[in-house]
């Protein structure tokens, strides 16, 4: 019965996550043939700000997940070169993977604050063994689904859930990655 609610625990946000995916290249598809190219190319000198667009979006990771990923895999297509997208959606998932290590460390940090304390007894005191009991499976809806990652690899890192087995479960964020810029590439052809 547990692991039967485990299942569908993410099962259901497995499916929210592809809906949620369906939306945003929904979205890009509408946008690339309604949207007048004349606008588009007013924003081209930001887009070329490689650095710039690398860090806001280090930032968005690191900061529980303010700018969807897709965002930033559909601005990683505009050379329109098969090699270029490769190298800037490994580089995202790799900047991704990073920040949410970073997080889950941050989280085990504030599991020691007077802050963390406060919001224990305040507000996780009873959520407290539910991520412990669902942590991997808290990993993996967020890894591979809209749920923000970083915000969830904060929260298990303050229980103290094992650092090799968050390593290990959080590897499944390239597995998201790599659909999502599947799916965005060939809806780019469209």
């Amino acid at each position: 019965m547990d692991s039967e609610r485990k299942s569908s625990f993410f099962l259901r946000n497995l499916a929210k996550g592809l809906i949620w995916l369906a939306v945003i290249v929904a979205l890009f598809v509408f946008t690339k043939h309604t949207v007048d190219r004349d606008i588009l190319v007013r924003f081209e000198p930001f887009f070329e700000k490689t650095s710039l667009i690398l860090f806001i979006f280090s930032v968005s990771e690191f900061v529980i997940g303010i700018i969807p990923p897709e965002v930033f895999l559909i601005w990683s297509l505009r050379s329109g070169e098969l090699q270029t997208y490769v190298f800037y959606v490994l580089l995202l998932t790799m900047i991704s993977y990073v920040a949410g290590f970073c997080a889950f460390l941050f989280g085990r940090y504030l599991h020691n604050t007077r802050f963390y304390k406060y919001l224990h007894k305040r507000y996780l005191q009873k959520t407290e063994p539910l991520l412990r009991e669902y942590g991997l499976y808290l990993i993996l809806v967020a890894a591979l689904t809209p749920i923000p990652f970083s915000g969830v690899a904060m929260l298990v890192g303050s229980v103290h859930y094992p650092v090799n087995r968050y390593i290990f479960w959080s590897i499944s964020r390239f597995a998201k990655f790599a659909v999502s810029a599947y799916v965005i590439w060939e809806a780019n052809m469209i």
